[in-house]
């Protein structure tokens, strides 16, 4: 790989192609307990047109190359597995348009969603999905992330216009218009939102943006039991009330987190819930929400609608992994992550506490239960590998029970590393078309090579001798 490193430093500014040790640790890991890997080099792009030669030398030399964010995935994504060039967007984080009338918003991938935030703040416009992380919008976009607001707003698929994708011959196509819709050709953005970066680098998205509500309230309702909770949810959305989000939060996660907060939330399930409108219709909406929350055996209700005291109020979802993390100092967070069908969640949770406690697991559910969409949060000690086979049962468990409800293996995290060994089962003859897919559009499997599919690479790479 030396060689590579020297002819890359003839095409590219030498500042912007980095084999330090330190740099190459960080491009090594993602959020996760997954097995870091280096890569060859890291290379830190400032333009679509750097991003099309080192493609074209990579594809042409047949060295991978894993888009980098920020390195917040949770699934593996950006781990290098195979070496080769960790490509940095990090340099490529300018707010390029921001059409209010249109209500879209065109970014480099490099935007990180506080960022554009920020900016939109200026026109009255927020951006909305929120996956926890403060993760670059071209991360977002290629794990197809969600959050706590997917309720009312959508995924970012639902968000994305247009895409400026490089892909792997050189050629930069882009998979969707200015329009609100349209009706011609297949559907590319579809199709590269969500891909992980196998498929071609995205060097620009246009995306939806929305108005800031007049007025944003939130509320906290504990229920005895994680089932009555559900329902309240499954009622609230049959009253046909617009929620940004509803939130659930079990017993041992309040626990958790009383303790590293020093508050004192009742340990209860509980759910926290937003509500986005103007004045008039929102209190009759939250009135009308907390007389279905009493019909369903609600214990305590409380909302705010100031701007300190609703944050206060949601501290305690936010600082959730905080507080297990530094609850569990020398292990790693694992965080589990499936979608099961809305009727099905109470079920699902319950089968996933047994399973819990069946393995003597200190562990937390949590979930986005207005879309079906939760997380397991347990504390792992990577240097103990009885610990680590617990855990993967565990999620093995989790995974399989949804799947035979009709779930997915992950609602918002993506496939990465971690999840590849559930695809098949998941989509069947459709996965075969998505390797077909793959190889069409990569035949030398440069992208990311290794996450979403198992397939071996379809070419024999440089090893780094060369």
């Amino acid at each position: 790989m030396a060689s590579i490193v020297q002819e890359l430093s003839t095409l590219f500014p030498k500042e912007r192609i980095v084999t330090n040790e330190t740099i190459l640790e960080q491009h090594s890991r993602d959020e996760t307990y997954h097995t870091p890997h280096l890569p060859d080099a890291v290379f830190f792009a400032q333009n679509t047109e750097e991003v099309i030669h080192l493609v074209k030398f990579a594809n042409e030399k047949k060295i991978p190359i894993v888009p980098f964010g920020l390195g917040s995935s949770l699934e593996g994504h950006v781990i290098p597995y195979q070496g080769g060039i960790s490509l940095d967007m990090s340099q490529m984080n300018k707010v390029l348009e921001i059409r209010e009338r249109d209500f879209i918003v065109k970014v480099q991938p490099g935007v990180t969603r506080t960022q554009l935030n920020k900016e939109l703040k200026k026109y009255g416009l927020f951006f909305p999905v929120d996956p926890g992380a403060d993760a670059t919008l071209g991360g977002m976009a290629a794990t197809n992330a969600s959050g706590t607001t997917s309720v009312r707003y959508g995924i970012m698929r639902d968000q994305v216009r247009d895409l400026e994708i490089v892909l792997a011959d050189g050629n930069v196509i882009h998979t969707g218009g200015l329009s609100a819709k349209s009706s011609s050709g297949y559907n590319l953005n579809g199709l590269m939102v969500g891909s992980e970066g196998t498929l071609g680098v995205i060097t620009e998205l246009t995306l939806r943006v929305y108005g800031i509500p007049e007025v944003i309230m939130a509320a906290r309702a504990t229920f005895p039991t994680i089932q009555e909770a559900v329902d309240a949810v499954v009622a609230i959305l049959s009253a046909g009330i617009p929620m940004a989000r509803m939130e659930l939060v079990d017993a041992r996660s309040i626990q958790q987190a009383n303790r590293y907060m020093d508050s004192s939330f009742e340990e209860l399930p509980t759910l926290f819930l937003e509500f986005h409108g103007n004045e008039a219709g929102l209190h009759q909406d939250v009135t009308f929400a907390q007389e279905i929350l009493q019909d369903m055996n609600c214990v305590n209700f409380a909302f705010e609608a100031d701007s300190k005291a609703r944050n206060e109020l949601w501290e305690l979802r936010h600082n959730l992994a905080y507080a297990f993390i530094h609850g569990s100092p020398g292990k790693k967070l694992m965080v589990t992550d499936t979608s099961v069908p809305i009727n099905v969640l109470p079920e699902a949770i319950a089968d996933t506490r047994q399973a819990i406690e069946k393995l003597q697991f200190d562990a937390a559910i949590v979930g986005h239960v207005g879309d079906g969409n939760y997380h397991v949060l347990m504390m792992v000690d990577l240097q103990n590998e009885k610990e680590i086979e617990q855990a993967k049962m565990l999620n093995d468990h989790i995974v399989n029970f949804a799947l035979s409800k009709g779930g997915t293996c992950t609602g918002e995290h993506g496939v990465g590393s971690g999840k590849t060994k559930y695809q098949s089962r998941e989509h069947g003859y459709a996965y075969e078309v998505m390797k077909q897919i793959k190889k069409t559009l990569d035949p030398n499997n440069i992208f990311n090579p290794g996450k979403i599919f198992t397939v071996e690479a379809m070419h024999e790479r440089r090893t780094s001798s060369d």
